[in-house]
């Protein structure tokens, strides 16, 4: 964020850039055990939406990124994490067999793959990558619109 505001007059003033923020799958839904990481994408995807449609006059693209699992050290001794509690040790469990399905996308294709982003006329606001990501991010959205459908005659009476 205090790289982004910094960036913003140099890209105003030149009327055109693109800032290209990393967010994560766990920007648009959440999983077990991370709520804080996902507090944290959940945010930027919120900031970065409204900072798209904000300099958008001024000729400056706004990306998303939204990376399934990589091969990174994400989850290695560069991570924090608060002391286990045994009574969610089968919620563990079950996100770390979830996990060993995944195939983890590979940090260098990814890095040719934002050069497709970021030299495109019209770069998308956001953009999946791993090819885990559409397997994870399609269901949830459309669980999430089955629901909105089967909720709206309540979404309706709430208007009164």
């Amino acid at each position: 964020m205090w790289v982004t505001q910094a960036a913003l007059p140099f890209l105003r003033e030149q009327r055109g850039g693109h800032v290209v923020q990393v967010t994560s799958i766990g920007g648009i839904g959440a999983f077990p055990n991370v709520g804080a990481y996902h507090a944290s994408k959940w945010a930027l995807e919120g900031l970065t939406e409204s900072l798209a449609q904000e300099v958008a006059e001024y000729g400056i693209k706004v990306t998303l990124v939204e990376p399934a699992g990589f091969s990174t050290d994400w989850a290695g001794p560069s991570s924090r994490t608060s002391e286990p509690m045994p009574e969610y040790e089968h919620v563990r469990e079950a996100r770390r067999k979830t996990s060993a399905a995944r195939t983890p996308g590979d940090p260098k294709a990814a890095a040719l793959a934002l050069l497709d982003v970021v030299d495109a006329d019209e770069p998308p606001l956001r953009v999946l990558f791993g090819a885990d990501a559409p397997k994870i991010v399609y269901p949830l959205y459309e669980r999430r619109l089955e629901q909105w459908r089967q909720w709206e005659p309540t979404t309706q009476k709430s208007q009164g």
